[in-house]
Parts: C-alpha cells; sequence; structure tokens
C-alpha cells in the first residue's frame, strides 16, 4: 500500500512538472492585447466572428510605404514621420459594436505613446484653420471607454479644411456606419494621398496638410461581396458623393499600397478591379444635409 502511494505521488509530480513547462514556454513572450500582429497569408472568407474586433489586425493589414506600424487594440496604423500622421488606419466595423451604447466622447487630444519617433502635438494644429479631422471616427469606437480614448491619439489626427472635416467627410463616415449595419460587417481603410501638396505644413512639427483623402470598403459576408472606393479633394464639396466613388484597384495605383493582400488572388482581383455603386446605398436626406448645413465655409 505503501509502495503504490509512492509510485501515485511521484507520477503526479512528473505530470505536475510537465504541465508547468508547457505553461511557461507558451507564456513566457510577454505578448499583451496592443502587440504587433503579423498578417495570415489567408483571409476568412466567410462571415466575420461579430464579437471580434481583431480579425483586420491579424488578417487583412494593407502594406507600409514607412515601415512604422502600429497596432492599437481596435485599429492599426501605419506612421509617415515626414508627414508627421498616418498614411492609413486599418480597422474592421461590426453592426454588434455600433449596437453597444456609445460612451461619452473623451476630446482627450493627446500624442501616441506608441510612435517611436514622436507623433504630432495638439498644439500643431492650433490657430493653423484646420480640423484635427479623425481617420478612425471616434464615433466608429464609442462602444468602450478605452477605444474612444485611443482615437483622440495625435498619430489618428490629419489636418483637414473644416467644412471637409464636417462635410463630405463627415456624410462618408455615417454611411460607412450604415454600411456596417446592413452588412454586419466592414472592414475599412482610410488614409491619405500626398501628391503635390499645395498647402502650407502646420504648426512647430511641420505637419503636412494632405490635398486628399480616402476609404477603401471591402465586405466579405457571402453572396454579394463586394468593394468600394472614394478619394476626396480636401475642400468643401457640394457633388453627390457618388462622384468620388473608385475601385479599389484605382485606389492602390494612386497609393502604392497593396490594402487587401491576404485575399486569394482570384478573389483580390474580382472585389477590387470593379464596383458596383448601386450596392452602397447612400442617405440622399444627409447629402441635402451637407449642401444645406454641414459646408460649413
Amino acid at each position: 500500500m505503501k509502495t503504490t502511494s509512492i509510485l501515485f505521488l511521484l507520477a503526479g509530480l512528473v505530470l505536475a512538472y510537465f504541465l508547468f513547462s508547457m505553461y511557461f514556454n507558451n507564456t513566457g513572450n510577454g505578448d499583451t492585447q496592443d502587440a504587433h500582429f503579423e498578417p495570415t497569408s489567408t483571409i476568412a472568407t466567410e462571415e466575420p466572428n461579430e464579437n471580434s474586433h481583431y480579425t483586420f489586425l491579424k488578417d487583412c493589414r494593407p502594406t507600409s510605404t514607412t515601415g512604422q506600424i502600429i497596432n492599437h487594440k481596435h485599429y492599426s496604423l501605419s506612421y509617415y514621420e515626414k508627414h508627421e500622421q498616418a498614411e492609413w488606419v486599418a480597422y474592421e466595423l461590426t453592426a454588434a459594436s455600433l449596437r453597444i451604447p456609445n460612451v461619452k466622447r473623451s476630446n482627450d487630444f493627446r500624442p501616441d505613446p506608441a510612435i517611436r519617433t514622436g507623433s504630432a502635438s495638439r498644439w500643431d494644429y492650433k490657430g493653423s484653420g484646420y480640423d484635427r479631422g479623425h481617420m478612425v471616427p471616434a464615433a466608429d469606437m464609442a462602444f468602450s471607454e478605452e477605444a474612444m480614448r485611443q482615437t483622440f491619439y495625435m498619430s489618428n489626427m490629419s489636418p483637414q479644411v473644416r467644412g471637409f472635416n464636417q462635410g463630405i467627410w463627415r456624410e462618408l463616415e455615417e454611411n460607412v456606419r450604415d454600411w456596417a449595419w446592413k452588412n454586419k460587417t466592414l472592414y475599412v481603410v482610410s488614409g491619405v494621398i500626398f501628391d503635390n501638396p499645395t498647402r502650407r505644413p502646420i504648426g512647430k512639427n511641420k505637419v503636412t496638410v494632405p490635398p486628399y483623402y480616402y476609404k477603401a470598403l471591402l465586405d466579405l459576408k457571402k453572396p454579394e461581396q463586394k468593394g468600394i472606393a472614394f478619394i476626396i479633394p480636401n475642400e468643401v464639396q457640394t457633388k453627390h458623393l457618388y462622384d468620388f466613388a473608385t475601385s479599389i484597384d484605382e485606389l492602390e495605383n494612386r497609393t502604392g499600397i497593396d490594402f487587401f493582400k491576404a485575399l486569394p488572388n482570384n478573389q483580390e482581383a474580382k472585389l477590387e478591379s470593379t464596383f458596383d455603386i448601386k450596392q452602397w446605398k447612400v442617405s440622399d436626406k444627409r447629402y441635402q444635409l451637407r449642401l444645406n448645413k454641414w459646408n460649413i465655409k
């Protein structure tokens, strides 16, 4: 009886040591929720999990022309030090997150601690005449205080003409949320095009005023998978939003960025080469609001 007990005890100690070793080896890398994700080779083409805000970061991160990619918990960005702003931000927008009651807007503009070269300052914009335009809209991240606060990093800001920011850019952002409601999940990339900037940089850090902004949108929900892009000049607009619609391929030609490189080649070609404007219905009421109210001169 005594010998049997000793054998059981030794077996238990061996098992405990084995389990402890496995645990130590798997958790010793110090990974956190804000760790830098590496993209996988393919993206799931079934309807994404509405409760996940990480699918885009892991699978669909665009290419970077700057080499400085930052992954915050709910969105990624590629920081362009020369211009002191992100060249793009990327995130997943879901109907599930939009259903959550909104937290209070923080308005806590501050430098991004993750930018190793240092981001722009809120004071760069003071007295410049330009809005601190969000690339990831605060309203898209209103499902949690943490997500909301991170949209106020200065790395997520870009100098926008006020009538653009509060006009057609606002209209596009609100339509994107409508499309996320309808399609359950959208992959969103917002960014800037720096071709031939004509306005003087602003602030001590010489923040570039981009001449163009864009959004690239991808819906992978079957059976109506689709993609579209918008390229809009940084100025007050009276034209219809559809006038600025284009294919993702055309946007890639303008920027040199591969936006959805994790897609299988045949699917990427299909979704990025064409777009059907009828699949992206916009609000005519919102368009009239822009013309009559939002286009601040």
